[in-house]
C-alpha cells in the first residue's frame, strides 16, 4: 500500500454515531497520558499504516496530522482497543510536547480540592534518564555532579553503584524505612548514570523484564 493511500481501520473498532472513536495517547516510555483526541476511520487507518498519529478535529471538521506544523510528531509504537472496542489506546514516542500550550501532557491542570500530582508516578525513572542524558551532553565536567561523574570514568561509576547498593542493604537490615527510600533513590540515580555511560536505556531493561515475564507465563 502506498504512503498516500487511506487504509481501512480494523473492523473490530466500534465508531460512535458521529463516526468517531476516542483515542487516548500514552507515552510508550513513561506511561504518561499525553492527550485525549478523536479519530474517524480514516485517521485511525492512517495512524496504523503510517506510524504517526492522525486525528479528526471536531472544531475544524478536518483530518490533522499531529506535528505537521509544530514538528511535535508522535511515533506510534503500539495500539489497542478497550474491552468494548469503542475506545483506542495509542502508545507513542513523542518528538515534543503533546499540548498546544507547550506542556508535555494536556492533563496538567489540577482540579480544585485535589491533593497530589495526577502524573504517572512511574514516570520518575524515564524523567531521570532524560535529565541524565541532557547532563551527559554537556562537555564541561564541572557543570553538574552527573557530568563530573561521567567524566571520571566507568570505574568510579561502578564503585558508586556498589557503595549505594551497600547503603540500601544496611538500611534494609536495620529496618530503617525512610533511610531505605532515600538510599534506594541514590542507588537508582547512580545506576541510571552507569547505564548512560554504557548506552543502556531504561527501555532495554524493561524489555528484558518483559521477556522474563513472558517466559514464565
Amino acid at each position: 500500500m502506498s504512503a498516500a493511500a487511506d487504509p481501512d481501520p480494523p473492523e473490530r473498532v466500534r465508531f460512535g454515531d458521529d463516526g468517531l472513536v476516542p483515542a487516548i495517547v500514552q507515552d510508550a516510555d513513561t506511561g504518561r497520558v499525553l492527550t485525549l483526541a478523536w479519530m474517524d476511520a480514516e485517521a485511525l487507518g492512517r495512524t496504523l499504516e503510517r506510524g504517526e498519529t492522525w486525528f479528526w478535529s471536531r472544531s475544524r471538521a478536518e483530518l490533522w496530522h499531529k506535528g505537521a506544523t509544530s514538528g511535535n510528531t508522535q511515533q506510534v509504537t503500539g495500539a489497542a482497543t478497550d474491552c468494548d472496542d469503542d475506545a483506542v489506546l495509542v502508545a507513542v514516542r513523542p518528538a515534543g510536547p503533546a499540548c498546544h500550550t507547550g506542556a508535555e501532557s494536556c492533563f496538567h491542570v489540577p482540579l480544585a480540592g485535589m491533593v497530589g500530582d495526577a502524573a504517572a508516578p512511574f514516570a520518575a525513572l524515564p524523567d531521570l534518564e532524560a535529565l541524565i542524558r541532557a547532563r551527559a551532553a554537556d562537555a564541561d565536567p564541572d557543570s553538574s555532579y552527573t557530568a563530573s561523574l561521567l567524566a571520571r570514568g566507568i570505574d568510579t561509576m561502578c564503585k558508586k553503584v556498589g557503595e549505594e547498593a551497600t547503603e540500601v542493604a544496611i538500611a534494609a537490615k536495620g529496618g530503617e524505612r525512610e533511610q531505605l527510600i532515600y538510599e534506594s533513590a541514590d542507588l537508582l540515580y547512580h545506576l541510571v548514570v552507569l547505564w548512560q555511560a554504557l548506552d543502556v536505556r531504561l527501555s532495554d531493561v524493561a524489555g528484558e523484564l518483559a521477556s522474563r515475564r513472558r517466559a514464565t507465563g
